[in-house]
C-alpha cells in the first residue's frame, strides 16, 4: 500500500500523473480491482477524518450575495476546518463557490458541496432548479471534480436526501455518476446524505460501493425519531460504522426540522461531545449567526476547540 502511494505521487511530481496512472485508476476501480472504498483501505478518506464545519446559510451582504469575508471570519472563529456549501435555487451559486474556493484555501477552509436531488428540485418543488446543471448530476459530478483539480481544498461533494431518491439514483446510474466524477480526480469524495434507517443491507448491498464517506443526520432513529435525546449518538454511528466499513460524518440539527421542530442549546451541546469522540468528522446544520443564536454557537465554538480528532477505524 505505502509503495503504490510513493509511485502515485511520483506520476504527479512527473506531470504525467493525469495522462498516464488515473485512466489506470479508473479502469481498476470500476473494475473492483483498485483500492477498496470501503474502511481503513480507502487512501482518499483520510481528508474525512477530523472534520469539524458548518452547512449553508452563510452571512449575506444586503443585496442578497454572500458575504464572504464574514463567513470566513465566522467559521475561523468556531475554529471550523471545513464548510459545506450548498447549490440550490439561485443562479449563481455555483459561480460564488468558484469565487471562495481560493479564499477559503487561503484560510486554510477545506469545501464541501451539496447538490439538492429531485425531490428538492421542480417539478416536485416550486422552488428554483439547482444551476447550472439541474438535474444532470453527471454532468455535476464530472464538474464539481475538474474544479477540485483547480482548488484542491474543493474535497468532497453530496447529495441531499440521497436514500430519498433512491428512484432516480438507481444503481445503474450511481456507476456513471461516480465514473463521471473518478475519471476527471478519484481523489474527489462523494459523501451522500442518509438517514439512520435508510441504511439497510439492501442499501449497502447497491450503493455502498459508490460511497467514500456517509453524511448522518442525528435523529435518534433507532427509537423514534426526534431532536430531544442526545443519548443515542454513540450507539448509531458505531451500529452504521460496523455495517458500512465507511467514514461516517455526524450532521448535528442546530437549526430547526421541518418536521421535528427545533433543538435546544443544551441538546447540541450533548450530541455535539458525543460526536466528537465517536464520530469521524462533525458538520453544524447550519451554519449559525452569533448573535441570533448566541447559546448554540458558544457550544459549537467551545466543542470545535477542544477538538482533538482521531483516526477511528
Amino acid at each position: 500500500m505505502k509503495n503504490r502511494k510513493l509511485k502515485i505521487h511520483h506520476f504527479r511530481d512527473a506531470g504525467i500523473f493525469h495522462r498516464v496512472a488515473m485512466p489506470v485508476l479508473v479502469c481498476l476501480w470500476m473494475c473492483g480491482e483498485c483500492v477498496p472504498l470501503r474502511g481503513q483501505e480507502n487512501r482518499h478518506a483520510n481528508v474525512l477524518y477530523g472534520v469539524a464545519g458548518t452547512y449553508a446559510t452563510p452571512p449575506r451582504n444586503a443585496d442578497g450575495t454572500v458575504n464572504m469575508t464574514k463567513l470566513l471570519k465566522e467559521l475561523k472563529d468556531i475554529h471550523a476546518n471545513t464548510y459545506h456549501w450548498l447549490i440550490r435555487d439561485n443562479n449563481d451559486e455555483l459561480d460564488v463557490l468558484k469565487q471562495f474556493l481560493p479564499r477559503a484555501r487561503r484560510k486554510h477552509i477545506n469545501v464541501w458541496v451539496t447538490i439538492v436531488p429531485p425531490s428538492e428540485q421542480p417539478p416536485v418543488l416550486k422552488a428554483g432548479y439547482a444551476e447550472p446543471y439541474r438535474l444532470d448530476f453527471e454532468k455535476w459530478a464530472k464538474e464539481l471534480a475538474g474544479l477540485s483539480l483547480t482548488e484542491p481544498n474543493l474535497v468532497a461533494w453530496s447529495i441531499d436526501d440521497f436514500a430519498h431518491n433512491l428512484k432516480t439514483f438507481t444503481p445503474q446510474y450511481m456507476e456513471k455518476i461516480i465514473k463521471a466524477s473518478k475519471e476527471v480526480n478519484p481523489e474527489f469524495l462523494f459523501v451522500p446524505c442518509c438517514y439512520y434507517a435508510q441504511v439497510t443491507d439492501n442499501f449497502i448491498r447497491n450503493y455502498i460501493r459508490f460511497c467514500d464517506g456517509i453524511l448522518f443526520p442525528y435523529r435518534a432513529e433507532s427509537e423514534k425519531a426526534n431532536l430531544q435525546n442526545p443519548h443515542l449518538v454513540e450507539q448509531e454511528i458505531s451500529r452504521l460504522r460496523e455495517k458500512t466499513g465507511i467514514p461516517v460524518i455526524l450532521d448535528i440539527y442546530a437549526s430547526a426540522h421541518s418536521k421535528l421542530g427545533a433543538s435546544t442549546a443544551e441538546y447540541v451541546e450533548k450530541v455535539l461531545h458525543a460526536g466528537l469522540a465517536t464520530a469521524d468528522g462533525v458538520l453544524i446544520y447550519t451554519h449559525l449567526d452569533a448573535v441570533q443564536n448566541a447559546a448554540k454557537h458558544a457550544v459549537i465554538k467551545k466543542g470545535f476547540r477542544r477538538y482533538k480528532p482521531k483516526n477511528n477505524h
